[in-house]
């Protein structure tokens, strides 16, 4: 991939020394990374969106989240930071860029760093859930890993793949996954949240069911729940031997998220996603280790966005979810496996 840095440019205050930092002045060129840190990996990528037949532009969202994300101040984050560039489907072949990403995923992963996934539409997540899997099949192939697929999304992206989108498209990830670890015999956990009921059929909310999904729909998702649907997530969380994140950008409130393929009209507020984040990322295996092992971001439409409003969203959750990798830090020093 070609990587291009020139994107990373934003405000410096010179007279603050080294707390006066930002994201532009920290960040390194994937080809200069030697040693363990967040990796960014782009995928620009807007097949997927329009096999679903949904509204396209979200191929540049990767750059739109960087331009946004450089200048938020550097506030010490642990972890260096590296950007590998791009993935792009150029040619419609979604299947291809899928597997690139993929590829890109675990050699990252075997160099020890946390790949931070930049999308593009939720295609995104078969390419990501693939890139972890085959780090752990690489690792050891006999071993069979407990991986908690955790998304804040308004809806469940469980559609067969059929038809125009018979090779997958932003609506059919997580039916991917599911028959990735079926072929494999491996458990599919999957724990959605933020569902709308208002935009997701019956037969979507069957398959849930028969899928066992830990399924949280939006009108459950407030202030006044949040206790319980911590709870919930804890749960699941404590049964996982790792944990995949993935946000769509639609589950926030279209005032709040405009800029999407899918503007939700109900929605779950930042703060209560940005919550769930945080405990999310304090979650420890059996090494003291966090479970988090990749997370990324998806369905962020800068042609439909208003003033930027819903790009700095998308670089406040990747600022959020960096924040929670210190201890990653560990695997490196102490030698201990991911």
């Amino acid at each position: 991939m070609t990587i291009d840095m020139s994107v990373w440019q934003g405000r410096t205050d010179p007279e603050d020394g080294e707390r006066g930092l930002r994201f532009h002045q920290k960040v390194q060129s994937a080809d200069e990374a030697n040693q363990p840190g967040c990796m960014l990996i782009g995928f620009a990528c807007d097949e997927g969106v329009s096999r679903n037949k949904g509204r396209v532009g979200a191929y540049s969202a990767p750059n739109e989240i960087r331009k946004m994300l450089a200048s938020l101040p550097w506030h010490h984050h642990a972890l260096p930071l590296f950007d590998s560039g791009d993935v792009c489907c150029d040619d419609h072949d979604l299947s291809k860029a899928q597997k690139r990403l993929a590829d890109n995923i675990s050699e990252a992963m075997r160099q020890k760093h946390f790949p931070l996934i930049l999308g593009g539409g939720h295609e995104v997540a078969w390419g990501s859930f693939q890139g972890l899997a085959n780090h752990y099949l690489q690792k050891s192939p006999s071993d069979i890993p407990k991986i908690g697929i955790i998304n804040f999304d308004a809806h469940f992206d469980l559609r067969t793949p059929s038809g125009n989108a018979l090779n997958g498209s932003s609506g059919t990830p997580f039916s991917q996954i599911a028959e990735f670890c079926h072929n494999r015999q491996w458990a599919f956990h999957y724990a959605c949240l933020g569902v709308s009921r208002a935009s997701n059929t019956q037969a979507l909310f069957d398959k849930a069911e028969d899928l066992n999904v830990l399924v949280v729909e939006d009108t459950d998702f407030t202030t006044a729940t949040l206790a319980i649907v911590e709870d919930q997530l804890s749960t699941f969380i404590s049964e996982m031997d790792a944990l995949y994140l993935t946000i769509d950008i639609d589950v926030f409130p279209a005032a709040t998220a405009p800029g999407v393929s899918a503007p939700a009209a109900h929605g779950v507020d930042y703060v209560l996603v940005e919550h769930l984040i945080r405990h999310i990322g304090k979650a420890k295996d059996k090494h003291s280790l966090p479970k988090l092992k990749i997370a990324d971001i998806a369905e962020l439409n800068p042609r439909y966005d208003i003033d930027n409003h819903t790009s700095r969203l998308a670089a406040r959750l990747v600022w959020t979810i960096s924040r929670s990798l210190a201890d990653h830090l560990v695997t490196e020093n102490q030698g201990v496996k991911q």
